[in-house]
């Protein structure tokens, strides 16, 4: 089995909880409560400035050209269209000022922070793709649900940005990469790149359940 198998399987029950949580059940059946969206993206939005910072240390610390120009597009395209998102949907929710830019941390927030900074700072490109690859593989999952798309524009839209077919093959990227890397690192890089990935589903799935309070 590729090794980024192997991590999703060995973290499969937390996995599972992630992408069938009320809250996918609720964004997709069109019946989240503003509140509940408010907090979830205005949380959401404090990872933008920390994801776009891993991902150009994956294009730092990436050891071959081809793999580093799909991450270097792609910073390009998490600058764009999903900020012009966030804007948009807090605007719509009424989130403004301090309460957008600079919002309490709850606790699964600063987590993942700290995940990513970490990551960042140890400049170990296997530790860097396993954090990216859970952030967009297991919303690629959760987005993939055979389901009518929700009435609500902007709800449809959360959706949207993780699906289809570029971030499809975006995140089979990730995954090839983190094959690839996991075959050539020994048992002490695969070891810390496990590491890495079992934090970060973890906190998916508690991110999830912080968006209710």
């Amino acid at each position: 089995m590729p090794f980024s198998e192997d991590l999703r399987a060995a973290n499969a029950e937390t996995w599972d909880a992630a992408v069938g949580h009320r809250f996918v059940d609720e964004l997709w059946a069109g019946t989240v409560d503003d509140a509940v969206l408010a907090r979830y993206l205005t949380q959401d939005l404090q990872f933008l400035d920390g994801f776009v910072a891993l991902l150009g240390a994956a294009v730092a610390t990436a050891d071959l050209p081809a793999p580093r120009m799909v991450l270097a597009r792609q910073l390009g395209l998490v600058a764009g269209d999903e900020n012009d998102f966030f804007d948009r949907a807090l605007d719509r929710l009424g989130v403004t000022g301090s309460a957008r830019r600079s919002p309490a941390l709850l606790p699964p927030t600063r987590g993942f922070r700290e995940l990513m900074d970490g990551a960042r700072l140890a400049g170990d490109y296997g530790v860097v793709l396993s954090v990216l690859l859970v952030a967009e593989w297991l919303y690629a999952d959760w987005a993939a649900r055979d389901a009518p798309t929700p009435p609500d524009r902007m709800h449809a839209e959360w959706i949207d940005l993780h699906r289809g077919p570029a971030f499809t093959a975006w995140v089979a990227t990730l995954r090839a990469e983190t094959d690839r890397v996991g075959d050539e690192v020994g048992p002490g890089g695969r070891a810390r790149m496990a590491e890495a990935f079992e934090r970060a589903v973890a906190l998916e799935a508690a991110f999830f359940d912080a968006a209710y309070g």
